[in-house]
This record gives C-alpha cells, sequence and structure tokens, in this order.
C-alpha cells in the first residue's frame, strides 16, 4: 500500500507526477493559500506534508499522528519548530543549492537598483519629469571598483562574491563562523571582524540563515558603525535586522540606501515605514522567484518528500533534525 502525503502548495505537473508513481495523494487547490485551519484537517492520515513555509509546532502535530517527515520548499526552515519534531522524530527537508545562483542574481539586481536608484529614476520617467534626471540630487553611486562586505559566506554569497569581483573589479570582504581559504583564494577575499566590514564597505550584504544568534545581527550599533555613503542589502531572512534600527539609520542618513528583498513581518504592512522612504528598493521575498529554480525546488521537495515516506534517506534532510531519525 502507497504511503499517503498531503500538499499544501501547488507544484508543478512533473512533481505531483513524480510523488503519484509512490504515494497517493491529497493536494490543496484552493487559489487562495490554505488556512490553518483546513490545513490541520487534513493531516489525519498523512505521513508526508509538503509545504512552503508553513509553520510546523506542536498544534499541527498533534493533528498529525502519522506524520514522519515535512518537506520544505524553502533553504530556510525557521518554520520549523525543531524541538517539537525532535521529540516526535519526524524528519524535515529543504531545497539548498539549487536556488544559489538565482539568489545571487537578485542580490545583485538589489545592490544596482540601490546605488543608481533605479526605481525612482523609472517612477521619474513615466511621470513624465524627463528633464529632471540631469539633477545631481537624483544621481547615484558607483557599484565598479567599490568594496562589498558579505556577512554570511555560503554558497549564496560566493556566488554573489564572483559577480561582484569578476563582473565590477569590486574588493571584497567578508565575515562568517569560519575562514574559507578556498573563497579568499579564489575571489581574492578578505576576512575581517563584522565591525572592520561595517567601517569599510560601501556595499553591505546580509546572507546569513535566521537563528536565536542572528536575530537582530544588524541592528543600531551595526548600523551606526557603517559609512554615511554605504548602501545595506538583505536577501537572507528579515528577522535578522532591527528594522526599526534600519528605519531610524535611514530616516537620519547614518546610510545612504538599502535593498531589501525580505521583512521581519511578511507580507509587510502597507503602513511600515520602509515603504515610504525613497532610498530603500523593496521586493517581496522572490530570491528564488524564477520558473527554472522554483520547478527545481520542487522536484527537489518531492524527491525528498517520496524518499523519506518510503523508507529512504532523502538528499536533504535538516541537519538538527538528522539525530535519532530510523531510516
Amino acid at each position: 500500500m502507497k504511503p499517503k502525503v498531503f500538499l499544501a502548495r501547488p507544484i508543478p505537473a512533473e512533481a505531483e507526477a513524480y510523488i503519484s508513481e509512490h504515494c497517493t495523494y491529497e493536494k490543496w487547490q484552493g487559489s487562495a493559500p490554505i488556512t490553518r485551519s483546513e490545513l490541520l484537517e487534513r493531516l489525519e492520515d498523512a505521513e508526508g506534508l509538503l509545504i512552503t513555509g508553513e509553520t510546523i509546532n506542536d498544534e499541527l502535530l498533534d493533528h498529525a499522528p502519522k506524520l514522519k517527515v515535512v518537506s520544505n520548499i524553502s533553504v530556510g526552515y525557521n518554520n520549523f519548530d525543531l524541538e517539537s519534531m525532535k521529540k516526535r522524530n519526524i524528519m524535515g527537508t529543504n531545497t539548498p543549492d539549487v536556488l544559489n545562483e538565482t539568489v545571487a542574481d537578485l542580490a545583485l539586481a538589489l545592490i544596482l537598483s540601490a546605488a543608481r536608484r533605479i526605481p525612482e529614476l523609472d517612477k521619474l520617467v513615466k511621470d513624465g519629469k524627463w528633464e529632471e534626471q540631469d539633477d545631481e540630487p537624483l544621481f547615484g553611486v558607483d557599484v565598479h571598483g567599490k568594496t562589498l562586505g558579505i556577512i554570511g559566506m555560503g554558497r549564496i554569497g560566493e556566488a554573489i562574491g564572483k559577480r561582484a569581483k569578476f563582473g565590477f573589479n569590486m574588493d571584497i570582504l567578508y565575515h562568517n563562523r569560519r575562514r574559507k581559504p578556498k573563497t579568499e583564494e579564489v575571489l581574492g577575499a578578505e576576512y575581517v571582524p563584522l565591525e572592520e566590514l561595517l567601517q569599510s564597505s560601501d556595499f553591505v550584504l546580509l546572507m546569513v540563515p535566521f537563528t536565536l544568534e542572528t536575530r537582530h545581527l544588524m541592528g543600531q550599533e551595526q548600523f551606526a558603525l557603517m559609512k554615511k555613503s554605504a548602501i545595506f542589502i538583505n536577501t537572507s531572512r528579515g528577522q535578522t535586522v532591527d528594522e526599526n534600527a534600519l528605519i531610524q539609520a535611514l530616516q537620519n542618513k547614518e546610510i545612504l540606501a538599502a535593498g531589501l528583498d525580505v521583512f521581519d513581518q511578511e507580507p509587510v504592512s502597507t503602513g511600515n515605514p520602509l515603504l515610504k522612504l525613497p532610498n530603500v528598493v523593496t521586493l517581496p521575498h522572490i530570491g528564488s522567484a524564477t520558473h527554472q529554480t522554483r520547478f527545481d525546488m520542487a522536484m527537489l521537495a518531492a524527491k525528498n518528500l517520496v524518499a523519506a515516506v518510503t523508507g529512504n534517506e532523502p538528499q536533504n534532510i535538516v541537519q538538527e533534525l538528522k539525530s535519532g531519525i530510523k531510516l
């Protein structure tokens, strides 16, 4: 008898077909995202669950007595209550690596957009104010030849560093939990303390996972260390930044601008002051949002799901949940 799984998000037909070969499944077919109550009602017989960011905690797990695995179509898994999953020996998987290059592209797009004030100038042209483009207050800043500071030199950080170094002749500083000699050799990158990175960089890029240790990693003290001409970019998780401190730094001209793909609360409130500032470029958490990358992520999540419910080891088990799992 095939194991039963529930798909809480739409996935490409190819991924769904792969799951159907190995499992019986139900899927959410509503046009809007599944509500919490509807999700809980679907889990009584599910051995596997495929999601994109839904919170996995005791409340949900109490409704899923047969659950073996939660397959997350995402790299980040701060939606997992790891302790709740550990005590029930429930596996969690994610989808790293397949999105590295795509997220790196977006990070560079934010750097360029904030530096060259592309959204402001796009609006100027569409508003029929072409002549104002020669006004010095609308000039941007150069990217080529500047210094990029990368906080979190994982695979995505390395991909961004390659683009910056070889595409824009930028100097690369980085801060990481541990030094990466090979990366230093390839990129000519220099490992420095966080304080030095903040003081020396023209662009500061935050690319760390969200953990208790990285919560509000960037706060008032850190923004105060940055150059007044510096631009801050966040493509990691919104909770890694103290948004009130960022707002103050921007309003008080302690830093020049920011490019943000993530926010503390998502969807971001329309009343968030960051949305009112002309020197902030905002995106709706779309780092991996290309057709090919989202397809690859869904296929990987499907394979992780099937492997776990059929007694095989998934490719991408979340590290914190590996101990105690019996395959």
